[in-house]
């Protein structure tokens, strides 16, 4: 059938009015950032939607820009050089507290995914006590559960462990192998180390909080007012991302892998920790986000409690296909 001119508008105006992108429209560039790029269930997603194409299925050129943590993350998002981040839920926390303009959008992974893991030869619980943990930085959440971990046990975690603040993985497997740490605290569930030989699981902390979101996407306020329609399709094609990651993980597992530099075997191991806990569509649990405040309230890494509601945009979930 001859496609008249006539028709070709129409077709892109229909194409507007339901939010696919419009036939011969310029797909906007956008950037989409990570807190690391060693964590399945942030930067994988976003791997596999840049590589099997589903931002461009969502009208946008998508750039995958890892950073080296939360902090530098965040600057990006609020200089509005990245359109949405994904990171460790407790940021949102932290960084609203301290005035930062960001709000969630989506939730990225569900439960808790962090975990205590020791060297590849085994170590207890109990072992731990009077000895060195690892955690990236003091009021992380990484910071927080070697805390709850030590209370829990009925230690002082001021004086009955020491609490390391060593930076990233790379770090932590350091110093874990010069026996400078007992164990250290991480997220993933500890699947990928566990896999490659170099740890072994000493405790899951999903066991002191049954309630917790351990990853979420966020954008800047100005983002969420000036480009809403950038963010929800960017959404839609992370989602899409992880539904494919379900459905084909063979085929994810090489893609993903080639991009973390994970044998696909090691992304095999991952994917099956996180496979019962993969968010169905975003939804934000705001008995979850409570639970998250209080804890790090508890433990000091905020001191005020903000507004619930100031921290989250229902405007972009549930996610649909």
């Amino acid at each position: 059938m001859r496609l008249t001119r006539r028709g070709f508008v129409r077709g892109a105006a229909a194409a507007a009015v339901l939010g696919a992108p419009a036939v011969g429209r310029a797909q906007p560039s956008v950037k989409i950032g990570t807190a690391v790029l060693g964590s399945y269930i942030l930067a994988g997603p976003v791997a596999a939607a840049v590589e099997k194409g589903f931002f461009r299925e969502q009208g946008l050129s998508a750039e995958f820009v890892p950073f080296r943590g939360g902090p530098d993350l965040v600057k990006a998002v609020i200089a509005g050089e990245v359109l949405v981040g994904l990171t460790g839920s407790t940021d949102i926390i932290v960084f609203r507290e301290a005035g930062m303009p960001i709000r969630m959008t989506a939730t990225q992974g569900e439960g808790n995914d962090f975990v205590l893991v020791g060297p590849p030869e085994g170590t207890r619980m109990a072992d731990l006590k009077g000895k060195a943990i690892g955690v990236t930085r003091a009021g992380a959440a990484t910071w927080v559960f070697a805390r709850m971990a030590a209370k829990a046990q009925g230690w002082d975690p001021d004086r009955d462990v020491k609490i390391v603040a060593l930076g990233g993985l790379d770090a932590q497997l350091a110093a874990l192998s010069r026996k400078e740490i007992a164990a250290y605290v991480w997220g993933d569930y500890g699947a990928s180390t566990e896999a490659q030989g170099r740890t072994r699981l000493v405790y899951r902390l999903d066991a002191l909080t049954p309630k917790w979101i351990s990853s979420i996407q966020y954008s800047s306020e100005e983002q969420i007012r000036k480009n809403a329609d950038q963010i929800r399709r960017a959404t839609r094609a992370i989602f899409q991302a992880m539904r494919f990651m379900k459905a084909q993980p063979q085929e994810a597992a090489v893609v993903i892998g080639a991009r973390l530099n994970w044998t696909p075997d090691v992304v095999a191991a991952v994917h099956k920790a996180w496979t019962p806990y993969f968010p169905e569509d975003g939804r934000i649990s705001v008995d979850n986000l409570k639970a998250m405040q209080d804890a790090l309230l508890d433990a000091g890494s905020v001191k005020k409690r903000v507004p619930l509601d100031e921290h989250y945009t229902t405007e972009f979930t549930p996610v649909r296909p």
